[in-house]
């Protein structure tokens, strides 16, 4: 349906195929780290508490952090991908002065980067619900569904990544990238439910991007159909329409000037 609509976009994303397909190892070692979080948190602290309230039942705590791992899976393969590989190919290869020079537009070049990003993130999430299957902690056939939502999850974070590396200005500018994602990744209910957090902070919390694809895949897991779903996936798809929308702003003051 894209090739059909927007197919300059579908090259772009090609030539990123194209290219990753030589370093697939450097894709794979993103999925690592939140297998290492399951491992250390999910089954060693959860030896410790065992069984943590979810949705009127006491789960297993390695299934309740197991969703929100996937979740951050999907936020590391996008945002990583439309941050530092995007930086570089617009700052040093100068990659897309050359890609503009052909029929290609800087909407074209947006979406082409963000389709990439995303697949990095269902790949991601993929792989993460495989060992969640091999190690028991699904709950639900509806966590077949999870790539599925992941797409809006990385569109979201794909996109906003994209536009805020279009502010950046040295490799230094990364280092404030890592103050949102790691509060984001440590305080988004990834490890505990959250309700825990008093008055108005819990609210800030719930406006998390993360914390929204956190529930999204987490009722999946569990098969909790809820309304609060749809609206995880209309503010996960608006920050994605926001983000894009500014990175084409971004990249055709920068490059088109």
């Amino acid at each position: 349906m894209i090739a059909a609509f927007a197919p300059r976009a579908i090259s772009v994303f090609e030539r990123n195929v194209r290219v990753y397909r030589s370093q697939w190892l450097m894709i794979a070692t993103g999925f690592f780290e939140p297998l290492f979080f399951l491992l250390g948190i999910g089954f060693g602290v959860g030896g410790v508490i065992g069984t943590i309230p979810y949705a009127g039942n006491d789960v297993p705590y390695a299934a309740f952090v197991a969703p929100a791992l996937l979740a951050s899976s999907a936020m590391n393969g996008a945002i990583f991908d439309s941050t530092f590989n995007v930086f570089f190919k617009l700052k040093y290869a100068k990659v897309y002065d050359a890609i503009l020079s052909t029929p290609v537009s800087v909407g074209d070049l947006a979406l082409g980067e963000l389709l990439w990003s995303n697949l990095r993130g269902v790949i991601y999430a993929l792989a993460f619900l495989l060992v969640m299957l091999a190690f028991g902690l699904v709950h639900s056939p509806l966590a077949l569904l999870t790539p599925f939502a992941v797409i809006f999850i990385g569109a979201a974070f794909g996109a906003a990544g994209f536009a805020i590396t279009t502010h950046l200005r040295s490799w230094k500018d990364f280092d404030f990238l890592f103050i949102i994602l790691t509060p984001l990744f440590l305080f988004s209910a990834t490890f505990y439910p959250v309700e825990i957090y008093p008055g108005i902070l819990r609210w800030v919390v719930e406006l998390s991007p993360l914390t929204r694809g956190t529930h999204l895949i987490r009722s999946l897991c569990f098969g909790d159909l809820n309304a609060l779903m749809l609206v995880d996936l209309a503010y996960l798809a608006l920050i994605g329409v926001i983000g894009y929308r500014h990175a084409v702003r971004r990249l055709g003051h920068l490059l088109l000037k």
